[in-house]
């Protein structure tokens, strides 16, 4: 499949996640007037560095526009309801002010679910990861989302690197994941020498 990208750093979208977004860039006014007027959908990737062009991480989110807020200066605010995971297979030559990418997508089960001691293993990390970093959390409700919510919850909005999140991403299952967000919550908890927290850059 054809798909046209936000390569944008730190911006990881997950299925069934929503990621909102300002959209300012003429390019990427260009493409969402393109992806509104066609399917309404715009691919998230991450580039591996922030530079322009800079070549792209193998895995991304396919999201679809729900929300739109177009202003006059023709700026946008959306929200990107996230749809399926996708592996880059080639980029594309375009004549396009945006990058497009030919693409296959990553077929994810519908309703992963995690092992009971898996989801409580994870619950008891996750709440002495919030109790070290001073986070106030509503347990309870935590308690009441399914298990593939909370796990790309989780990976979506944790304040890791950007590496730690495509690594996230790229996870070949929710148990995966889940196994990996644990190891890098015990990680991230971790400060070198000189106070400064360590990241897996």
């Amino acid at each position: 499949m054809r798909l046209s990208i936000f390569p944008l750093p730190g911006a990881i979208l997950f299925p069934g996640l929503a990621l909102p977004l300002h959209i300012f860039e003429p390019r990427y006014r260009a493409l969402t007037s393109d992806a509104l007027a066609r399917d309404r959908r715009i691919a998230m990737i991450q580039p591996q560095r922030s530079e322009e062009g800079a070549p792209l991480f193998a895995v991304g989110c396919v999201g679809r526009i729900g929300e739109v807020e177009a202003h006059e200066d023709g700026r946008f605010n959306l929200i990107l309801e996230g749809e399926t995971r996708f592996r880059v297979l080639r980029e594309l030559e375009v004549a396009t002010p945006f990058r497009q990418v030919e693409a296959e997508a990553i077929e994810d089960e519908d309703m992963e679910v995690l092992a009971a001691v898996e989801r409580a293993g994870f619950e008891q990390e996750a709440r002495l990861f919030a109790d070290a970093q001073g986070y106030s959390v509503d347990w309870d409700s935590v308690s009441r989302l399914d298990d593939q919510t909370l796990i790309n919850g989780v990976s979506q909005i944790a304040p890791f690197d950007f590496a730690a999140k495509q690594a996230l991403l790229e996870a070949p299952d929710l148990s995966a994941r889940c196994e990996l967000l644990i190891q890098l919550m015990q990680f991230f908890a971790l400060r070198d020498d000189d106070g400064e927290r360590v990241t897996l850059q």
